[in-house]
């Protein structure tokens, strides 16, 4: 009998602990539907289904809103209006080189609402790399394989004599033309969010495997029969044929930002390949990226939820460039017009990323970010600055000088472009300058900041605080690359002192960062609680933690380390009460912090996610410990309402996947991560250059969350961050894991990262 219970026992607790690496199929982890239960009012990722390769110029996606909708794709729709080529980054930002396709039958319905058709989740079929859904209007199946620049389709009729396949080339431009003797549709879409010149076009090509029995095309919902060309606002095709029960007709896709015969070349990428063929490589392509890292000892919702992070932290940036005959990376400038060699990467905005996805990039993926930093060198050249936010060229959104902390950083983690003098000319340009039409590209407000040390409040210009801030810590990721390339002292000092500049808003008062009047006076009336006004989508609160390189400083400033932990305990002890008047309603970010049950800590949001982290600043590293695994348990999840705010191009993934590996990185452009507590028994990390990292944690559990010792390498560890340099030796670092706090590790002051003001 006894026997039996154990054998009970064993087997339940295999039901809730699975080994990944029993299965290699990695990307089966991959729910490409998390996020995509999301509205204006509240965010839970604002994502789409991407199914696309890693990094794929074009991705693909079923459609269930309207023409020219942000919110392209969500999870409570019940209608598929069409399969939407995509390229947009998020829904407020929204899209461009967008153009669908879509199965009907019985009529040759054009408009978007009368040809869309019913369909179910369960019915539906999403991974990266295929996708599969019944359209019970229409009683066809449709599936979709992509590359990076084509895609194949195939869809499964019902017996029917009036079977048809509409193709929208969208409003605001576009073009199409029915090539009938070759089963052939050509075009072009212009519909475009801004961010491109005058002369951009999204050519596509689509060739059917099937002779059209019925050709039409359509102007301005105007359905013209036997006319194959037209050019006008609201361009579309509809080409039809008999199909018998079960008949599958294919249709192979191929765009470019350059010509249709570039668009041609693309479309070798499908080769002779059939759907199974393309998913099959589409998966290994998944499988290979997403192998980097490899989790044991979880349980299958915590794969899904890492994997399916990991996914979304490889789409952006996306590529930009394509190849030509001579397999040469070539690239239309969504800066210039032009079509010039060179790499080409866009649709992510800095503000988010540089804060720890690129920095994941850095880490197992640098050869891919080699290509995105000569990307970003082109793009000066071709535009006269480094983008902040960028779909496809520079875009008006939020604040910050942040194309130096993503610069920097790669280049500190040997990650270097070839031109390092244009990189760093580019840099002190940025400095000096503010894009004379996007004026979130530069820094707004420079002339303020350079003289006085900050941005004023009371000079109109919005955000003043956040960008002071910001400014101050890409003014230190300058001194850094300033000092490695061995620039005249003088100019080395300059940044330095600039990175002190946050020292300018502390108000010794609130023990806050505080909006600054041009007369040196501060803001009043003052209110820590209000969003927006001095800062940018958060409050003072939410800001204050945004010295990435100089903790220390800031702990100074607050009058030691026990106020410093006191402030930040107070984050997550106040109630989530909120000041909305800066906006006069209540912003989707803030409605995210006060559902969480997490008090101002608003993780949904972007300026507060390395907070947690300054504990171990403070040496109080077990408060770090418990309030991540807090997060990664409560506000991350596998389902479609899977995020607690927007998930912004992979910066809130790549946060989950390096807290739940154990470390993440404060402050790009340092060396060092910061040390937090393995979510998983075991993690496996495979860098590029042909090492690995084991971190092995056996006892860590529910339960157990707090790191009781650290052994790397056979070296008893307590420092509070490990470098990077020897992360990529490889070896294995082993945490004993408690459910009790150690609070006598981690103490000691040379236990503690780096901070600035420690150097100086």
């Amino acid at each position: 009998m006894k026997k039996l219970f154990i054998l009970a026992i064993t087997l339940c607790s295999s039901l809730f602990t699975v080994d990944a690496t029993d299965k290699k199929d990695l990307v089966d982890y991959v729910n490409p539907l998390v996020g995509s239960q999301s509205k204006i009012s509240l965010s839970t990722g604002n994502t789409y289904p991407a199914i696309a390769m890693p990094w794929g110029m074009n991705f693909w996606m079923p459609q269930t809103g309207k023409m020219g909708d942000g919110w392209q794709y969500t999870y409570t729709a019940n209608k598929i209006r069409g399969f939407k080529q995509t390229h947009q980054p998020s829904p407020w930002i929204n899209d461009y080189g967008q153009f669908s396709i879509m199965p009907v039958v019985g009529k040759p319905e054009f408009n978007e609402e009368k040809r869309a058709s019913w369909f179910a989740h369960k019915g539906e079929t999403a991974t990266p790399y295929y996708y599969k859904v019944y359209l019970a209007e229409h009683d066809v199946v449709t599936e979709m394989a992509p590359t990076e620049r084509a895609v194949l389709f195939r869809f499964t009729f019902p017996e029917n004599d009036h079977s048809y396949v509409v193709v929208d080339a969208f409003d605001k431009g576009s073009y199409i033309k029915v090539i009938p003797e070759e089963n052939k549709i050509i075009g072009y879409t212009t519909r475009n969010s801004g961010g491109v010149p005058e002369n951009f076009k999204n050519y596509f090509i689509i060739e059917f495997d099937k002779p059209f029995t019925y050709k039409a095309t359509v102007a301005n919902g105007n359905l013209q029969e036997n006319v194959t060309e037209q050019t006008t606002d609201h361009a579309g095709a509809i080409i039809g044929f008999q199909t018998h029960k079960g008949e599958q007709v294919h249709a192979r896709i191929a765009s470019s930002f350059i010509s249709f015969e570039q668009a041609a070349l693309n479309m070798k990428e499908l080769g002779k390949d059939n759907i199974e063929q393309l998913a099959k490589k589409g998966k290994e392509a998944w499988n290979q990226v997403l192998g980097k890292i490899e989790v044991e000892g979880g349980n299958l919702d915590q794969y899904r939820t890492f994997y399916s992070c990991l996914y979304r932290s490889l789409l952006f940036p996306r590529k930009f460039y394509e190849l030509d005959a001579a397999g040469q990376p070539v690239h239309y400038s969504p800066y210039n017009g032009q079509v010039l060699p060179g790499y080409m990467y866009t649709d992510t905005g800095f503000w988010d990323t540089f804060r720890c996805l690129f920095p994941l990039l850095n880490l197992m993926y640098p050869s891919v970010n080699k290509e995105m930093q000569e990307g970003l060198i082109n793009t000066y050249k071709e535009s006269g600055f480094f983008p902040e936010w960028a779909s496809p060229g520079h875009r008006g959104c939020m604040v910050g000088n942040n194309s130096a902390s993503v610069l920097v950083d790669a280049y500190m983690k040997g990650v270097k472009v070839d031109d390092i003098k244009t990189l760093y000319e580019g840099l002190i340009h940025g400095t000096e300058n503010v894009h004379p039409q996007v004026s979130s590209t530069g820094r707004l407000g420079y002339e303020y900041y350079n003289k006085l040390g900050y941005v004023p409040y009371d000079v109109k210009i919005n955000e003043n605080a956040a960008r002071t801030l910001e400014y101050a810590y890409n003014d230190w990721c300058i001194y850094q690359l300033a000092k490695e390339l061995k620039r005249p002292k003088k100019e080395i000092n300059l940044f330095a002192k600039r990175a002190m500049n946050y020292k300018n808003l502390f108000d010794k008062e609130s023990k806050l960062m505080r909006g600054r009047n041009e007369d040196g006076t501060f803001q009043s009336p003052f209110s820590p609680l209000k969003w927006g006004n001095a800062f940018t989508e958060g409050n003072s609160w939410h800001y204050t933690w945004s010295v990435f390189h100089d903790p220390q400083g800031l702990i100074d400033l607050m009058g030691g380390k026990e106020m410093f932990i006191t402030m930040m305990d107070s984050v997550f002890a106040v109630p989530p009460i909120f000041d909305d008047s800066y906006y006069g309603q209540v912003i989707h970010e803030i409605r995210e912090m006060t559902v969480m049950n997490m008090g101002n800590y608003a993780h949904g949001n972007q300026p507060i996610q390395h907070m947690i982290y300054l504990y171990d600043y403070a040496g109080q590293p077990w408060k770090a410990q418990y309030w991540l695994r807090q997060v990664m348990d409560r506000m991350y999840s596998p389902t479609p309402d899977g995020y607690c705010g927007d998930e912004d191009n992979g910066q809130t993934s790549a946060w989950y996947v390096f807290s739940a590996l154990g470390f993440y990185p404060v402050c790009p452009g340092t060396d060092e991560y910061i040390i937090g507590a393995p979510l998983f028994k075991k993690a496996t990390l495979h860098f590029e250059n042909g090492n690995s990292l084991v971190i092995d944690a056996p006892n860590n559990s529910k339960k157990n969350f707090y790191v009781n010792s650290m052994n790397v390498n056979d070296t008893d560890y307590t420092k509070n961050y490990l470098r990077h340099k020897d992360l990529f030796k490889g070896g294995t670092i082993k945490v004993d894991m408690s459910n009790r706090p150690n609070k006598n590790r981690g103490t000691k002051e040379e236990d503690m990262p780096y901070s600035f003001s420690k150097q100086q």
